[in-house]
């Protein structure tokens, strides 16, 4: 009985196993990866540009999405030739600098030379792989309260044991 409270209690607040079930962030996570989500370091500090963030799905709260953090509240973001830029200045450094982000002119954001303003207490997520993502760009801002957690490790297939980047 107290293993499984303890179990239950960790799951719940401290770390969690989640399985990847589409390529939207290929290839830092493919199709199947099961990865672990660090649900407790978020309540001690904010998180930070690059961090794969795990969150309430905005349109059906039930669901949890896995996406990279790409804009932080206050900030201003657009997708200039498939460059993420933030506050005027292109992202050239890894992460960002390994994928190409593609404006989508009939979603609500992430449109030819729309520029992006984040609200205080939201942040905006991108897949790593934009062709084929549903995002921040579709269905807009990730409010601070929806972080579930940080993914951090990738534990099976046992080949691509890794801490994604």
């Amino acid at each position: 009985l107290i293993a499984a409270v303890l179990a239950i209690f960790i799951r719940t607040f401290i770390f969690g196993p989640y399985k990847i079930p589409t390529g939207s962030m290929k290839p830092t996570f493919m199709e199947e990866d099961k990865i672990f989500v660090d649900k407790l370091s978020y309540r001690f500090h904010s998180p930070k540009r690059g961090d794969i963030i795990v969150f309430k799905y905005p349109l059906d709260r039930k669901k949890d999405f896995v996406k990279r953090l790409a804009g932080l509240p206050g900030e201003a973001l657009e997708i200039r030739k498939g460059v993420l830029v933030v506050n005027g200045k292109p992202m050239t450094d890894p992460p960002f600098s390994k994928n190409t982000y593609y404006n989508v002119e009939d979603w609500k954001f992430g449109k030819s030379g729309q520029v992006i303003r984040i609200p205080e207490g939201h942040y905006f997520a991108l897949g790593d792989n934009s062709a084929h993502s549903a995002d921040s760009r579709q269905w807009g801002f990730v409010p601070k309260k929806d972080l579930v957690g940080k993914a951090f490790m990738i534990w099976w297939p046992p080949k691509r044991i890794r801490l994604p980047k």
